[in-house]
């Protein structure tokens, strides 16, 4: 008999997650092939992590969802946000790095 769970065992997934997961995948793909991309992701950043908004604050491809995402940084991304204002300094995306630097400092 076993008493606990086995580490060497990959963790079982619960049936109703996947199928939830598998939906939300299939509606993302959907968007994208029927949907303007650009707001497709602009909608995906509002709920992303830290991580990936700092991804996309540093790395985007399209400037609307850069700019939207430096906006979206908080306190403990001003690292990233000094580094676009460093690298970036006369451009919008090191004016908005600047810009929102100075306001989580209020």
């Amino acid at each position: 008999m076993a008493c606990c769970d086995d580490p060497t065992e990959s963790p079982k997934m619960d049936r109703r997650e996947l199928i939830r997961l598998q939906e939300q995948y299939g509606e993302l793909v959907r968007d994208l092939f029927t949907e303007d991309p650009e707001k497709v992701i602009l909608k995906l950043l509002n709920h992303s992590s830290a991580y990936l908004t700092e991804l996309a604050a540093l790395r985007a491809h399209h400037p609307s969802i850069r700019l939207k995402a430096i906006d979206l940084l908080e306190q403990s991304s001003q690292p990233v946000l000094r580094q676009i204002a460093q690298k970036e300094p006369e451009s919008a995306f090191g004016l908005a790095a600047r810009a929102r630097l100075d306001a989580l400092s209020r």
